[in-house]
């Protein structure tokens, strides 16, 4: 039953969407009814309020990062293997695309993707993240910075981490991340992706 509840916590987790929890709090207009309609950072930032939308990568952040050390804690206490961490894993990435809370639409991944590795093994997320920030500061679109992030993640993955389950996990949500992110890829090749910072109904 442990690692069940393990799982069901992760999910739980993940599936607190900081993006409508922080545009709430922060009296703006609910993020999946405008721009994009994910509920991430990004689309946060096209409300004009960047505190709202730093407090919603955070949130989402921290959400992956958490739940890895919980399970980490879990299984040195309880003597579980590594598998528990690695499901852990997808749990919580699978909360923030299909959070139970609201009504199973929830975001593509990518901050929480972040926490998840950082805190898998800092040099994977470490590396991943400043592969991030390097094409979004470059290209100003988030969206291929994710993509790239994503296929760079699994490659870490296989040359750090310390178990299979786990860099199967990783494998596992680096799909789930493209798969999220179809829609951008379509208007990528079709040149009509957004950029960082562009506003809702701009373009």
């Amino acid at each position: 039953m442990t690692p069940l509840i393990l799982i069901l916590v992760s999910y739980l987790i993940g599936s607190l969407s900081f993006a409508v929890i922080v545009s709430k709090a922060c009296g703006l207009a609910d993020p999946r009814s405008y721009g994009s309609g994910n509920p991430g950072a990004t689309n946060v930032l096209r409300s004009g309020n960047k505190k709202a939308a730093l407090f919603t990568l955070l949130g989402d952040a921290l959400k992956g990062w958490l739940a890895i050390v919980l399970a980490q804690l879990a299984a040195s206490y309880l003597g579980l293997g590594p598998e528990i961490i690695a499901m852990a894993a997808v749990a919580v990435t699978v909360g923030h695309m299909w959070p139970v809370f609201f009504s199973f639409k929830g975001g593509k991944g990518v901050a929480t993707a972040a926490g998840i590795l950082l805190a898998l093994d800092w040099r994977v997320g470490l590396l991943t993240f400043l592969l991030w920030l390097v094409v979004a500061k470059g290209m100003k679109i988030s969206s291929l910075a994710a993509l790239l992030a994503a296929l760079l993640a699994p490659v870490l993955a296989w040359l750090w981490l310390p178990s299979s389950a786990q860099i199967i996990a990783v494998v596992v949500i680096s799909i789930l991340l493209i798969w999220r992110h179809e829609r951008n890829i379509r208007d990528l090749l079709a040149g009509k992706e957004g950029s960082i910072g562009e506003r809702a109904g701009e373009k």
